[in-house]
This record gives structure tokens, C-alpha cells and sequence, in this order.
């Protein structure tokens, strides 16, 4: 069993107490999000995971502590945009989150650190030169800390364009995205990056950028020495290319809060749902019993 850790929300930068509460314990309790009074119990004991995909912006809050999975094959992916507080409004200094993606490749390897440039996305504000230029500055710094970097174009579900609307965002064009990436893969190589692409349709193989797998099965069987099927996740969109996992987060409960983010609707269902956060309670939010 693979342990998604989380698409639906930062557990790293928010909830990283409760997760190493939930290891020390060996279980956890995760509420299907389409019927919150069906709850299952996932395992986190060592002989039942093949491996933890740990899904961040910020894993600062974890630093101290990794030494408390050694016995679970893991890696991260982080997250790292060129936006501004406009787009991220309660992110760190980009500055900051660079320090702690050089300081996470250190304590780990380059190897499981993956950096995700997810989602790109253009507006009045941002061009493409704009995302060369920063990609450009980011790339340089993480060269060595990083052999990998996957880039996904932002999807515009309804909530996100009643979000995004007063900044004009909006995806970019095919012809944009080749333009771009064709850009990006150079200075990725440069950097000694691989670059992928994230459960897009655009094939980008002509300039050296494959179809990729966030949860992947290659790099599990790599890090673990034991061969991995590949299995693809059912729950996940027709284009994702990951292999299953299980998820032990919840939706709207990432303190973030940015403008692109498909996984919180609602900022006063947010705020309720982190007031009943519990860290020795085995749900991420709320108790057995109740919401």
C-alpha cells in the first residue's frame, strides 16, 4: 500500500504533529469525502507500507523529525511556483521555502525531493517571460538539490475562476505551453533536471518532456530494491498516470489558502475545519462521532 500524505491538503506545513502522533500509533482514520459518515481505518505500521508520497509547499514543520520514518520509504513532492501573495496568500517568503527545499535535499537526497512547478498559469501580471525568468532564478538554486522537476498547467473548475477572477488568470494556450516548456526543459537540463509533465494531454515528448507519475511506481521500486506493479489509481483523473494510493487527508483544510487551489472551496468551511483539528485525534479533523 502506497500512502498519499496528501493531495487534498498540506499535511507537512499544517498537520505534521498529528502525522508523526498517527506513525507513533500505527493507524489512522480518513473520512470518504463524498460521505463523511463512512470512515476506514488505513494501517501506517512499517510492514503494511510500500512507501509515503508526501505532498507539500512547506515541510519546515518536519525537519527535526524525519528521522522518525526510518523505517518507511518516502519521498516528497514540494511544491514550488513563482507567485506572488496575490496568488499565495499565506505562503513564506520564496526565499525562505527555497532555504528549506536545499535543507530537506540534505537531510534526504536529490533524489526524493521532486520539485513540482504545479500549477502554471498566466494573467495580466504573469507572462511567459516572467515564468522564464523566475524559473530561471528558482532552477539555479536548486541545481544538485533536485534531479527532477514536473510542471502541470493549471485546470479552471468553477470555483477557481469565481477566485481568480479580478487577476485575469487563466491557462495557457497550447501554443503557449510549447513555447514555454521548450523554454523550461533547457534550463531544467541545464540545471540537471529531468523534466515531466503531470497528468496532461499535451504530448510534449519532441522536446524532451515525458508523461510523468507523481506517485510513481519506478522511483517506489527504486528506493525500496523491491519490484512495484503498476497499478493505476482508479479515483484519480483519466490523464494521471500515478500509481494507487490512499490518501489520508481532507478537503478544505489547508491553511495556504491559494487562489489556484482545487482542493479548498470554501474559506469558511476552512476555518471550521482547522478550529476542530486535534493532533491525538486519529481523524485530521473532528472526532469519531461528530464532523
Amino acid at each position: 500500500m502506497i500512502i498519499s500524505c496528501s493531495r487534498r491538503t498540506d499535511i507537512p506545513a499544517f498537520y505534521s504533529d498529528w502525522f508523526f502522533n498517527r506513525l507513533l500509533m500505527g493507524d489512522v482514520l480518513v473520512r470518504n469525502p463524498v460521505n463523511p459518515k463512512q470512515v476506514k481505518r488505513v494501517s501506517l505500521a512499517s510492514e503494511d507500507v510500500d512507501c509515503i508520497v508526501f505532498w507539500t509547499k512547506d515541510p519546515a514543520p518536519m525537519l527535526d523529525r524525519l528521522a522518525l520514518l526510518k523505517k518507511h520509504p518516502y519521498y516528497f513532492q514540494f511544491t514550488l511556483t513563482p507567485y506572488d501573495p496575490d496568488i499565495e496568500p499565506n505562503l513564506s517568503p520564496k526565499a525562505k521555502i527555497i532555504d528549506t527545499f536545499l535543507r530537506l535535499s540534505d537531510k534526504i537526497g536529490a533524489k526524493k525531493v521532486i520539485w513540482r512547478l504545479d500549477p502554471i498559469l498566466l494573467s495580466r501580471k504573469i507572462s511567459i517571460d516572467f515564468h522564464i525568468e523566475r524559473f530561471y532564478e528558482m532552477a539555479l538554486r536548486l541545481d544538485g538539490y533536485t534531479q527532477q522537476c514536473v510542471i502541470s498547467f493549471i485546470d479552471m473548475y468553477r470555483h477557481i475562476q469565481k477566485r481568480t477572477g479580478d487577476l485575469c488568470v487563466r491557462p495557457p494556450a497550447e501554443a503557449e505551453m510549447r513555447q514555454l516548456a521548450g523554454q523550461l526543459v533547457r534550463i531544467a537540463t541545464d540545471a540537471n533536471m529531468k523534466m515531466k509533465t503531470c497528468a496532461e494531454k499535451i504530448d510534449l515528448a519532441d522536446l524532451g518532456i515525458e508523461h510523468g507519475q507523481c506517485i510513481d511506481a519506478g522511483l517506489i521500486s527504486e528506493l525500496t530494491g523491491r519490484a512495484y506493479s503498476i497499478v493505476k489509481d482508479p479515483y484519480q483523473r483519466k490523464l494521471c498516470g500515478c500509481a494507487a494510493s490512499v490518501d489520508i487527508g481532507a478537503y478544505n483544510t489547508c491553511g495556504h489558502q491559494c487562489t489556484y487551489c482545487y482542493a479548498n472551496v470554501s474559506p469558511k468551511q476552512i476555518e471550521q475545519n482547522r478550529s476542530r483539528y486535534n493532533d491525538q485525534s486519529p481523524l485530521l479533523v473532528g472526532e469519531i462521532g461528530g464532523r
